[in-house]
């Protein structure tokens, strides 16, 4: 027996399902997960030795590849001095200056120890600071594990099959309006007939949890118009996109401005960090100035800090977005060529350092559309790829990431792959 498989068994006799995620447990595509060891730049290797070209890359932080030697010896230095220590510290100073610096709609911003509580705590602040209760949100669209965002939610609810989930009672989510993703005809006609108790909308601006789907030309300013016009505030819940798109997030990258943003992954550079800021008189109605409530024991922990420091310092580099977004549109490029040489429909696209694959001629727009995605197919290509050495997300519904750690010989090796791949799932095999 392998080891991942040993170890999945004994997971499983003491976690649920043996994984600590949903989404690692291999369900939407059958098998084995992988339980890795160590990681390297753009590869990784599993308990058993073999070695994979990683594109989940911790589901997006690791945009230096992983055990950067900066992260790591920042990491190292931060831990000698102590791991925490339920007080300010310096690092929390350092990284909230950065993100003001980097992020201008960020005027102050609390950081916190994950993205769900990054984007829990923006809606109770956006409620607070209104004096409203209804919360809007896009199908597909996944901001975390909290009660009123798990309503047609992506990510690992979407890859099981529950876009929701049990142990929500109704009333936590009555005051939950759930729209169509790139619609603006439905958030017009929202607005018209309920603006007025619409304390936030809050949207992923390039969805990434029920694969990428990039938003349509005016979606995004048509909700800064209509937050901005019925005094409701916009939420762009950059966990995924900050840092990962471009060096402002995704509102630098298409021009908008929130009042709130949500952030992770990246900031942490691989280890647990989140955040939420925005304008400053939004940000001051929070404990202790204010009256909405918000805390976290480890919030700031300065070893974590340390490694999402050294991490954004590292993409401040001449070019590095630049590099990264022509890396990834290589990798979508040689994936398409490789299916198209075969016959197989096929589409991928890329939001700088993020990529989404679909079997569908199309890129799909709405969470409809990517529901009509070849879930069947993915599942093969998915073991395929495994196969030839190259690890994929686990589930047809999530986003891919390149590194600043992937080369011309990994985008080769893939490339390859995916050619080998492609034959085999046109060939029956």
């Amino acid at each position: 027996m392998k080891g991942s498989q040993r170890l999945f068994k004994q997971a499983q006799l003491v976690t649920p399902g043996g994984v600590n995620s949903p989404v690692r447990a291999f369900r939407a595509v059958g098998g084995t997960p992988l339980f890795l060891q160590r990681g390297k730049g753009a590869i990784v290797w599993d308990v058993d030795g073999a070695s994979y070209v990683d594109y989940v890359g911790s589901w997006g932080p690791l945009i230096a590849g992983h055990a950067h030697p900066d992260v790591v010896r920042a990491v190292e230095r931060a831990a000698a001095k102590g791991l925490s220590f339920g007080a300010p510290t310096e690092a929390e100073v350092e990284m909230a200056e950065l993100l003001c610096k980097l992020i201008p709609s960020i005027e102050q911003v609390r950081l916190v120890s994950s993205g769900t509580e990054a984007t829990m705590s923006a809606i109770r602040l956006a409620r607070g600071f209104t004096n409203r209760s209804k919360i809007v949100k896009f199908e597909g669209c996944y901001h975390g594990h909290a009660d009123a965002l798990l309503v047609k939610a992506g990510s690992g609810g979407l890859t099981l099959g529950q876009p929701s989930s049990a142990g929500v009672p109704p009333e936590t989510i009555q005051h939950t309006i759930v729209l169509d993703y790139n619609d603006e005809t439905g958030l017009q006609r929202s607005f018209e007939t309920g603006g007025a108790d619409i304390a936030a909308v809050i949207v992923e601006p390039v969805a990434g949890n029920m694969n990428l789907v990039a938003p349509r030309t005016g979606f995004l300013q048509a909700l800064r118009a209509l937050c901005t016009r019925y005094g409701a505030l916009l939420i762009f819940d950059e966990v995924m996109t900050g840092f990962r798109v471009g060096s402002g997030g995704a509102q630098a990258l298409y021009g908008i401005e929130p009042d709130l943003t949500t952030l992770g992954k990246v900031i942490g550079g691989g280890m647990p960090v989140g955040a939420f800021g925005g304008r400053r008189d939004v940000m001051q109605v929070l404990a202790p100035l204010g009256p909405v409530y918000q805390a976290g024991t480890l919030s700031g922990n300065p070893v974590a800090l340390a490694a999402g420091l050294a991490t954004l310092k590292l993409t401040q580099a001449p070019r590095f977005y630049d590099d990264l977004t022509a890396a990834t549109r290589l990798v979508c490029e040689r994936l398409t060529a490789a299916a198209h040489a075969s016959g197989i429909a096929f589409c991928a696209q890329n939001v700088g350092g993020m990529f989404g694959v679909y079997f569908r001629d199309t890129p799909p727009q709405s969470f409809a559309q990517v529901m009509q995605c070849n879930a069947a197919t993915f599942s093969a290509f998915f073991h395929a790829m495994l196969a030839e050495g190259v690890y994929l997300a686990p589930s047809a519904y999530e986003a891919g990431f390149v590194s600043s750690a992937h080369g011309p010989e990994e985008i080769e090796k893939t490339a390859a792959a995916a050619a080998r791949a492609f034959a085999s799932l046109k060939d029956g095999r």
